[in-house]
């Protein structure tokens, strides 16, 4: 598994000029297996409940089978910085790759400094580029992504098309536009959007998902970006019943299981399949949809 991290963008502004379609990936996927957790908020509410689940899920990932973990970021609650080891601690218990991006509650400068200098990855398994990046804001709930991350982006796919690798894109704000009756939390056309799913248009055929953290509502998605499966992932810390299910306003899809968990991703076969597992407990909950 090759790490490959941002290099230095300095001077760049302005938006993206695209000018050709990019050739959709041709090559098979094999079949394989991760996992996703996401908003850990170690510290919430000054309790042990947040770190207890935390170790609970990473025992419960150990047992599994999964070639690596996602993280989509919180992973402390209100940039504590105290919180970042008591995490780190649990994180080393892990036996396989663990990969974050921060959320809104972890500043970049602590994440830096306890997680990973670089905030911005991306990395290879299995024919898939996973590409990781910063999004979100300690000063909002709303997402950002700047023109040097859309220049970074564009190489990432570029490399990601030279080695016929499918990709697969991860932030913690989700960028889809919502409204209620989901939290109105996204990335607006005026702070990158437009030219992101631009982006994603001259790839088309070749990103397969864009995983998202952040709404505590369990596994929420949308599939109007086709083939991309734009989702949103269940807390490990609380999730909240905003009665999505079955909601007469609700465009896209919902999994029914707000219990507190991880996710378990699979791909291939030419299908993705998403697979909650709540913590010390079974569920049926999925979401599967075809992919090339």
């Amino acid at each position: 598994m090759k790490v490959h991290r941002r290099a230095f963008l300095g001077g760049l502004a302005g938006s993206l000029v695209l000018t050709s379609r990019a050739l959709a990936a041709t090559r098979t996927l094999p079949e394989f297996t991760f996992h996703i957790v996401t908003d850990t908020h170690i510290g919430r509410q000054d309790g042990n409940t947040p770190i207890k689940q935390w170790k609970a899920a990473a025992a419960e990932i150990n047992a599994a089978p999964g070639a690596f973990v996602l993280h989509l970021g919180d992973v402390v609650d209100s940039g504590r910085e105290a919180q970042y080891p008591i995490y780190m601690d649990v994180r080393k218990t892990i036996n396989k790759p663990v990969h974050e991006i921060p959320g809104n509650h972890d500043p970049q400068d602590l994440f830096a400094k306890y997680i990973r200098p670089q905030i911005d990855i991306s990395f290879e398994h299995g024919g898939v580029r996973f590409v990781l990046f910063n999004n979100s804001d300690r000063e909002s709930h709303m997402g950002f992504i700047k023109p040097p991350q859309l220049e970074w982006l564009k190489s990432e796919l570029a490399a990601a098309e030279k080695a016929d690798q499918f990709v697969v894109l991860c932030c913690h704000v989700p960028v889809h536009t919502n409204t209620h009756p989901d939290r109105g939390w996204y990335v607006k056309p005026a702070d990158g959007q437009t030219e992101f799913y631009a982006l994603l248009e001259q790839h088309k055929g070749r990103v397969l998902g864009l995983f998202h953290g952040h709404f505590h509502n369990g596994i929420r998605g949308w599939d109007d970006h086709k083939p991309v499966i734009e989702s949103l992932f269940p807390s490990c810390c609380y999730n909240q019943d905003r009665k999505l299910v079955n909601h007469p306003q609700l465009a896209g899809f919902v999994v029914d299981d707000l219990r507190v968990g991880y996710t378990n991703v699979t791909l291939g076969g030419g299908k993705m399949t998403l697979a909650y597992k709540p913590l010390g407990a079974e569920s049926t909950a999925r979401h599967e949809t075809a992919i090339s």
